[in-house]
Parts: structure tokens; C-alpha cells; sequence
């Protein structure tokens, strides 16, 4: 049976009902729809067991010992592990001036985190216009995290100019054709895909035959009780398709990862938290560190979204993820920047 847990956390009472586009005649409920959004004025955590979505505020979990505390009923977590998305070095528009210092901040928070992650995940768009000196800055910069070890997925922008020649020999050694791959790390079997190389202006995402065929036979091996962790820049479910906030021939890539009891799919792009769970896959994508992007449907097109100077880093942030093995539950914390 289809589950879809969903939770409000803001509302505009003078909203239409729908959300019109021209993507297969399929108009989302607009109230039904900001009911996925979790706009983060203060993180919420996140725990699945047995595909069941449960949450908590942030503050309040923090408060009763910690992200670790809380990450299965007070378990020490086995593995914690952040993702960071979206970092757009080298952007300098009015919605953030200075991307380099609120990435400088995310690390900060990553280094405070009350129980220190393993490693990270950075879910795309690591730079802005895929220039060397702006992969060196982020380089750099993320010498000063404590989790050393980076696993990295392209966004479109990495890309530019050189169908991402420069982003693969920098971030993508032994990865597979345009930066997918795959590693095991105690229990948990990580899925990095690569959905960006021919995604055209404002359209879908697209994993393509040879990524697919790969990941098929990448799964093939594994028990359907080990949980799997998926990350891409594009979210893998249609978030958005009026915008190209999905991927076309994920439903393919979501039919092998059926068989598992416990599947996490983490993604970027859109600069906003919004989650989904349908049976037993949880939908999760990531504030950027850069800039916001608006709610679907509420401007005319997306893009780098202003807002006030003393508001930003209420809408950019980072998101930490706590496994306690055996329990196949996955506890995920939004935490803004400020």
C-alpha cells in the first residue's frame, strides 16, 4: 500500500486551490502540495522505521541529549554522516553576496555537531560556473570540516563548458561514466547517481540506459534487508516537473530499490526542504548553503530568491543523518544556518 506522509510548516491563506502546469495535465492540490514543504525556521528530525515517518522539532530533540540521543530512542547512533547541497561558489547576485562565507558557516555548524560525522555527502552544484579557482576555493574550504571524507555528485552547474571533464577528474575518480558509483560504509550500501549531464534548461533530470543498467546490477547482490542510501542533485521524484524539479526515468531507478526495507533518498537543486515517503522509500532534499529558491508555483520561474539579510540563513542550512545498525531507521535533522 502507497504511504505519503506529509508535514505543514507554513501556509499563505490567500493561495489558489491549484498549482496549474503543462506537465501531463497532472495540477497538484496547492494546499495539498505545501503540505510536503518543510520550510526550515527550525530543523525537524526525522525517524523511519518500517517506512513510517515520525518527527520531532529539532530544538526539542537537541534538548532531550542530542542528534545522536534521538536517533533511534535514545541509541547512540552507529554511523552519522551530513549532507551539504548546492554550495554555488563563485555566485555573487543580490540573493547572497558572499556564498563563501554561509558555506564557511555550514562548516562551522557541521564542526559543532554534538556527535561528529563520518563523512560527507555534498549533493551537487559545488560551484556556479564550474571554474578552476571556484573548485579550488571549495576545496580548500572544506579542508577546515571535521568530516574529512567527501563523497561528491555533480549538479548541472559543474558541468558547464566542459560536460563535466574538470568536475570528474577533480571530484570524480573511480566513479562510473558521469560521476555515478557506489560504497558500502558499516551496513549501509550508499548510491551516488549522476543525473545532470543531458539535462536540458528547465527539463527533468535524466539518469539515461547505461546508468540504469548499472545500478540494477549494483543492487543485484545486496539483501533486501541492508538499508540503501541515494543521493543525486536532481530530486528523483517529481517535486516540481514545470520546473525540471524531478527526474524522467527515475521510476525505473525506484523499481529496483523496492525489494528493500529501508531506502533513503537524499537530493538538492531546488535549495529547500521538502519530504515524501511512499512505502518504503523517504524523499528528502536538502536547503542549499548558497541561496533559496522560491516555493513551486509561487514566482513565475525559479532562480536565486532574495530575501531580507537578517532572514538568510533561516532558509539555508545543512542536514545530518543518524543510523543505528539493526534497527533500519534513519533519523534526518535540517538544521538553518541561522
Amino acid at each position: 500500500m502507497r504511504r505519503n506522509l506529509t508535514q505543514q510548516t507554513s501556509t499563505k491563506a490567500n493561495m489558489d486551490d491549484k498549482i496549474i502546469h503543462n506537465h501531463d495535465q497532472d495540477g497538484v492540490d496547492r494546499r495539498g502540495f505545501l503540505k510536503c514543504m518543510a520550510w526550515a525556521g527550525t530543523g525537524v528530525l526525522w525517524t523511519m522505521t518500517g517506512g513510517i515517518l515520525k518527527s520531532q522539532m529539532m530544538n526539542q530533540a537537541m534538548g532531550d541529549g542530542g542528534a545522536g540521543g534521538m536517533a533511534a530512542g535514545g541509541m547512540k547512533p552507529d554511523l552519522c554522516f551530513v549532507q551539504i547541497s548546492d554550495s554555488h561558489i563563485g555566485f555573487n547576485k543580490e540573493a547572497n553576496k558572499d556564498v563563501a562565507a554561509t558555506l564557511q558557516a555550514a562548516i562551522a555548524k557541521i564542526n559543532a555537531l554534538p556527535v561528529a560525522p563520518e563523512f560527507l555527502l555534498h549533493t551537487g552544484d559545488l560551484t556556479h560556473l564550474a571554474e578552476a579557482e571556484e573548485f579550488d576555493t571549495l576545496q580548500q574550504m572544506l579542508k577546515s570540516c571535521k568530516a574529512k571524507d567527501v563523497h561528491y555528485v555533480p549538479g548541472e552547474h559543474d558541468i558547464l563548458n566542459d560536460n563535466g571533464k574538470q568536475y570528474l577528474e577533480r571530484f570524480g575518480k573511480g566513479s562510473k561514466g558521469s560521476g555515478y558509483y557506489s560504497f558500502d560504509h558499516k551496513g549501509v550500501h550508499f548510491v551516488g547517481l549522476s543525473n545532470v549531464k543531458d539535462i536540458k534548461e528547465g527539463g527533468l533530470g535524466v539518469l539515461g540506459h547505461d546508468q540504469l543498467e548499472w545500478l540494477e546490477d549494483d543492487l543485484a547482490g545486496k539483501s533486501s534487508s541492508t538499508p540503501i542510501v541515494v543521493f543525486a542533485h536532481v530530486p528523483l521524484w517529481e517535486v516540481y516537473p514545470k520546473w525540471g524539479w524531478g527526474t524522467e526515468d527515475s521510476g525505473q531507478a525506484l523499481g529496483y530499490l523496492k525489494r528493500f526495507g529501508s531506502v533513503t533518498v537524499l537530493n538538492g537543486h531546488i535549495h529547500q526542504t521538502v519530504q515524501k515517503v511512499e512505502g518504503n522509500v523517504s524523499f528528502h532534499t536538502a536547503m542549499s548553503t548558497a541561496f533559496p529558491q522560491p516555493q513551486p508555483g509561487m514566482a513565475p520561474k525559479p532562480g536565486p530568491m532574495k530575501v531580507p539579510a537578517e532572514q538568510l540563513g533561516k532558509h539555508l542550512g545543512i542536514t545530518t543523518v543518524n543510523y543505528v545498525q539493526g534497527n533500519n531507521t534513519l533519523a534526518i535533522i535540517d538544521s538553518p544556518l541561522g
